[in-house]
């Protein structure tokens, strides 16, 4: 059953998305959305060769509350430096973080959180893993920049996956 569904509940959620999509339970779809959801993760399998091993689960829901809080907050910061846009042009810079974070996995959690908060872009990582490239619309202050960024997502992310 595994060598069919090497990911079920991958293959469950694009069927589902699927159907979802189209709008439609048309013969024809069902027979796509079941193709989609047992052809895709089989092709995609060896694209992944490692497993994640999550050490902390209880983190994850943290971490997400907290990105959740960090993201409305994050908005608001934005449009009230772009409503102000011509009395203080924003202090955008680019930072290098040191990173103690090497996991895969959570290297690429890390990467998704910052693209989901407003504000930052994640430009580069080192090919060693070892410094963060990221570019900040508005900072103030780098190094308390640097350490909220460390403590709110990268430790989080170490407890979760290292």
């Amino acid at each position: 059953m595994k060598r069919l569904f090497p990911a079920p509940l991958l293959s469950l959620s694009l069927f589902v998305l699927w159907l979802v999509l189209n709008l439609s339970v048309s013969p024809g779809n069902i027979i796509l959305a079941v193709l989609l959801g047992i052809l895709a993760p089989l092709l995609m399998a060896p694209l992944r060769p490692v497993r994640a091993h999550i050490r902390n689960p209880w983190a994850i829901i943290r971490l997400i509350l907290r990105v959740g809080i960090d993201v409305v907050v994050s908005n608001l910061e934005v449009l009230r430096s772009v409503w102000r846009l011509d009395r203080k042009p924003p202090r955008s810079r680019f930072v290098h973080i040191p990173l103690d974070l090497r996991d895969a996995h959570g290297l690429a959690a890390l990467s998704m959180i910052t693209t989901v908060i407003p504000g930052t872009v994640w430009s580069e990582l080192a090919l060693d893993r070892s410094v963060l490239l990221l570019h900040v619309f508005d900072l103030d202050d780098e190094a308390r920049f640097i350490e909220h960024f460390k403590s709110t997502y990268e430790r989080p992310l170490m407890e979760i996956f290292e």
